[in-house]
């Protein structure tokens, strides 16, 4: 699935390698929940789709094979779908099935160039740095405060970090002067295509107002240029604070999410 995603990328495409491991591996217990299918063209991926809790249905097709797209459909008819609105090929494959476009909440993708980063700026006593495996502990912590009631765990994240293409070096923190993580960063990065992705971002509840999550982002990105990557990409609710927390750092939108029904 992830070489498939890593061999599509673009502005254009719903997907990133990061998006596969996070949304895998963070939770533990869920696997019944699932179902995946993978369709093969000579001998190499060229579709896949991920079936959650029998009502919602991922799914990535190469516009190459674009046809498989219907047989993707069939196979797990009657789903709500979400795909990106420049993803023509799976447009025209819904449409074809019978279903519409349904009204209600979608993602903006925004993307920031990383030429153009500022200095991170923290109040005294703080520090933001990448993770080490000491710090599991305290990094699961702060995600279920700012997540809370949240499922990630410590044995979940240990899946994470164990999973491709995670890099400690590209998990960061902010530490309060008391020793907690008041902010975090967790950045994928697709070294093919020179792009990372910010999934998840937080800042625990007693630190917030005081641009740790932005300064965490931008330690993270600034660790994520050195590596040789060119973007970063993150995906906001819209019309949610998140979205114009991302929009002060710099992001520009590029493309939405579109949820698709019969």
């Amino acid at each position: 699935m992830q070489r498939l995603t890593q061999r599509l990328w673009s502005l254009r495409a719903n997907w990133h390698v990061g998006d596969l491991a996070w949304q895998r591996f963070e939770h533990v217990g869920r696997e019944q929940e699932w179902q995946f299918e993978l369709w093969h063209r000579d001998g190499e991926v060229v579709a896949w789709a991920w079936e959650q809790r029998g009502t919602d249905l991922f799914l990535q097709v190469d516009p190459a094979c674009a046809d498989v797209a219907d047989e993707v459909l069939k196979r797990f008819p009657d789903r709500e779908v979400m795909i990106l609105d420049a993803e023509d090929h799976l447009i025209a494959a819904l449409e074809r099935q019978g279903y519409a476009v349904k009204d209600g909440q979608y993602q903006v993708f925004m993307t920031h160039d990383l030429r153009d980063l500022p200095a991170v700026s923290l109040p005294d006593g703080f520090v933001v740095r990448p993770i080490t495996e000491a710090d599991l502990a305290r990094r699961v912590e702060v995600h279920q405060r700012v997540w809370h009631p949240s499922r990630v765990t410590e044995e979940s994240y240990r899946n994470v970090m164990a999973a491709w293409p995670y890099r400690p070096d590209l998990d960061w923190v902010v530490e309060a002067p008391d020793g907690r993580f008041a902010a975090y960063c967790l950045m994928w990065f697709d070294d093919q295509n020179r792009v990372g992705e910010l999934e998840p971002v937080g800042t625990h509840p007693d630190f917030r107002r005081m641009g740790l999550g932005a300064a965490v982002c931008f330690g993270a990105m600034r660790a994520l240029r050195e590596l040789g990557a060119d973007q970063a990409i993150v995906y906001p609710v819209h019309d949610n604070p998140a979205e114009t927390f991302y929009q002060h750092l710099g992001f520009r939108p590029y493309a939405r999410t579109l949820t698709y029904s019969r």
